[in-house]
C-alpha cells in the first residue's frame, strides 16, 4: 500500500509541475524601484545570501515570488538534483528542506533560515519599503 501511495504522489507531482511553473512565469510579480545607490546598497548586502530550492515547490515559489517583487538579487540554488548544493544544505544547514535562505553575517557566521513564511518575514522587514511608504 505504502509503494502504492507514493507512485500516486509522484504522478500528481509530475501532473501537477508544469502547472505550476507556468503559474510562477505568467503572475511574476513587478520589482520594488530604488533609485540607483539605494539599489547598489541593497544588492551588496544580498550578496551574502542565497535561497536553496526547488524550481516546482510551491513554498520556494512563494520565496522566491518576494524576492522579485522586493527587487532582490538573491543567488537561487537548486538543490533538487543531487549535487553540491543539495550535499551543502544537508551537511551545513542540517535537514534537506526547502525553501531555506542563507545568510552569512558580516561576522562570518551563517544562519540557515528554513520556513518559506520566516524568509519573507525576514526580506520584507530588511529590505522591503519603509513604514511611512507602506502606509500611503
Amino acid at each position: 500500500m505504502r509503494i502504492l501511495i507514493r507512485y500516486f504522489f509522484r504522478a500528481l507531482r509530475v501532473v501537477l509541475t508544469p502547472f505550476l511553473l507556468l503559474g510562477d512565469k505568467l503572475t511574476t510579480p513587478k520589482g520594488m524601484q530604488r533609485d540607483p545607490a539605494e539599489q547598489a546598497r541593497v544588492d551588496a548586502e544580498t550578496e551574502h545570501l542565497a535561497l536553496y530550492q526547488f524550481p516546482a515547490c510551491p513554498f520556494c515559489i512563494k520565496a522566491r515570488r518576494t524576492i522579485q517583487r522586493l527587487g532582490l538579487n538573491i543567488e537561487l540554488r537548486n538543490a533538487q538534483p543531487t549535487g553540491d548544493h543539495r550535499k551543502a544544505l544537508q551537511e551545513e544547514g542540517g535537514k534537506l528542506q526547502v525553501p531555506c535562505l542563507r545568510i552569512t553575517h558580516p561576522d562570518g557566521r551563517v544562519e540557515w533560515m528554513y520556513e518559506s513564511s520566516d524568509i519573507v518575514r525576514y526580506l520584507e522587514d530588511r529590505f522591503g519599503a519603509p513604514e511611512a511608504s507602506k502606509a500611503s
